[in-house]
């Protein structure tokens, strides 16, 4: 048995196939026909370009738009003139072959985003890679694993797995997927997720342990491996594969049900999303609302600012879609570990704790905050948006950021542009401060997100990046359930709406206790709604007001995991 990381839930149930990609050997080659050259590169970027985009048309009409947008970012970074530039430039000033050029060139951006620590980040460099390797086969004439056609019934074992080459899975043969490197947040993970493939990634070694026909079974819910089980085993895996596949299936019956607990309270259930595209997962599985619009990926994978004009076809996208149901934008959060190069920031010593999000909105109103605000004030018009305010610290900035809404509110009025009059701004509680001030900002604001992941982060002083101290990030640990607690009842006092929008807001063991809380709204990934909402219909608050209070009387996280994870087995 191995353990790694679970990357897709389910169980999958087949012979392994090992697939290795061909190790490009890349050599510097002088050339002399420069011209000649950087027509050869030409045409290789112009193939890659149509084969992603037959790729992704493929997968929208297979899976959907939203997984088929990583695949079009692939096909931006193919078409960015910056990279394609210093490709070419490379190609002339060094006289080298294309595919020397590539190397060095896409090499170079991939460390870039790789230094920069954040998930997305880190995906950036993985795409640059894929790119980087596809534009160099074409070049060197070498063909890709047709991972297309494989047999019924393979379980595919890989050291790594491209977005592209997942992209081309067909789900109907692959029961699972077995990878050495990559984590839960990657583009691939992302991919198996949306094609309902089980996952397991991050094992390290797996590829010289396993063999190709190997019989295996892996629990992607859990991130184990089973190579050559014997009959109990295979038994044991066969009922939950069952069992797992029954529940997913009776999931389906929540499908148009309020989200009101056994004692009649009623709770919003919203989606998290990152661009207009996730609006059609929000409404698949039946979200109430989105809880959280991250906007920060409408700036990114791109070498200039997006226009008003642009942000506003945006939002009101979502708006529209959401018909009327509440739909929370958060304004742009860079800084930290989320780095855009055109936007011309120097390099943080301590980037978290530095200018970042409103820090940086209000250094830079003219040219990145107003027009956010406007386009956002602009497309409120056309649906039930909210403007969240993130990683706020003091009352100052957010009485400065509503003084500026406040202000092109006027102008508007000014230039007869329609906008929602009574437009609810709020602010995301992720900071220390923030919830210790919480009393005070509820008596201003219009109401509360609790962003879990940096609140916890920030409350335990851990980067939620480092592995050395990975174990004392956990948002059941007691100092962030006080906080929790705190924000919440400050809220409440003051008869304003608090939400959730961290990965949190989904987990089995804190619904209970958000619940008994009284946190109004969860936000979540739209494929854990259905889940949540089972769970939260099958609660009584007044119930679990004991269990929180029980809960509360703990110091340690695993005397809180034990007792949760015991009330769970019980309900």
């Amino acid at each position: 048995m191995f353990k790694g990381t679970s990357a897709s839930a389910g169980i999958g149930i087949g012979k392994a196939v090992i697939v290795e990609e061909t190790e490009l050997k890349i050599k510097k080659d002088t050339i002399t026909d420069v011209d000649a050259e950087k027509a050869r590169f030409q045409r290789a970027v112009n193939q890659a370009m149509e084969e992603t985009d037959a790729l992704a048309k493929d997968l929208a009409t297979r899976v959907g738009e939203k997984e088929a947008e990583i695949l079009n970012g692939h096909l931006l970074l193919l078409s960015d003139p910056m990279l394609v530039g210093e490709i070419e430039t490379s190609i002339s000033g060094e006289m080298v072959n294309s595919e020397f050029a590539i190397e060095t060139v896409c090499n170079t951006y991939a460390d870039m985003f790789a230094s920069m620590g954040d998930e997305l980040m880190q995906q950036r460099a993985t795409d640059m890679r894929d790119i980087k390797t596809r534009m160099q086969k074409i070049l060197l004439g070498v063909s890709s694993v047709d991972i297309g056609a494989l047999p019924a019934g393979s379980v595919i074992v890989a050291r790594d797995l491209t977005p592209s080459m997942t992209a081309g899975i067909n789900p109907a043969n692959v029961t699972g997927i077995v990878t050495e490197l990559g984590g839960k947040t990657s583009h691939s993970a992302i991919l198996a997720r949306a094609l309902e493939i089980p996952a397991v990634v991050a094992l390290d070694g797996i590829m010289s342990q396993i063999t190709d026909g190997t019989e295996l079974i892996l629990d992607g819910s859990e991130g184990m491996v089973f190579a050559d089980p014997d009959q109990a085993v295979i038994e044991e895996y066969t009922a939950k594969r069952d069992v797992f596949l029954k529940e997913k299936k009776e999931l389906e019956q929540y499908i148009g049900k309020p989200t009101v607990t056994k004692d009649g309270v009623t709770i919003e259930l919203v989606a998290n999303i990152g661009k207009p595209e996730d609006v059609d997962k929000v409404l698949q599985y039946d979200g109430e609302g989105v809880g959280l619009f991250r906007t920060e990926f409408l700036f990114m994978d791109r070498t200039s600012m997006p226009t008003e004009e642009e942000q506003f076809e945006a939002y009101r996208k979502v708006a529209s879609a959401m018909n009327g149901k509440p739909v929370i934008i958060r304004t742009l959060d860079i800084g930290g570990d989320k780095e855009i190069p055109y936007m011309g920031l120097e390099k943080d010593e301590n980037p978290f704790l530095g200018y970042r999000a409103i820090r940086f909105c209000l250094d830079r109103k003219d040219d990145v905050y107003r027009p956010q605000l406007r386009a956002l004030l602009r497309a409120s018009a056309f649906g039930n948006i909210r403007i969240m305010v993130p990683m706020v610290t003091c009352l100052e900035e957010y009485r400065e950021a509503k003084a500026l809404i406040e202000e092109i509110k006027k102008e508007l009025d000014e230039a007869s542009i329609s906008y929602k009059k009574d437009i609810q701004v709020g602010i995301m509680v992720e900071t220390a401060a923030a919830s210790l001030m919480a009393d005070v900002f509820a008596k201003e604001v219009d109401f509360f997100s609790i962003g879990t992941n940096d609140l916890t982060q920030y409350t335990m002083s851990v980067d939620r990046g480092n592995d050395k101290v990975s174990y004392l990030y956990s948002p059941l640990n007691p100092a962030v359930l006080r906080s929790i607690r705190h924000v919440i009842e400050c809220g409440r006092k003051e008869g304003i709406m608090v939400g959730m929008c961290g990965e949190a807001a989904s987990d089995p063991m804190l619904i209970p206790l958000l619940l008994a809380f009284g946190l109004n709204e969860f936000s979540m990934s739209a494929s854990a709604i259905l889940n949540a909402r089972k769970l939260i219909t099958g609660y009584s608050t007044q119930e679990l007001k004991e269990v929180a209070e029980k809960a509360m009387t703990f110091v340690t996280v695993k005397e809180v995991e034990d007792y949760m994870k015991d009330f769970i087995s019980r309900s």
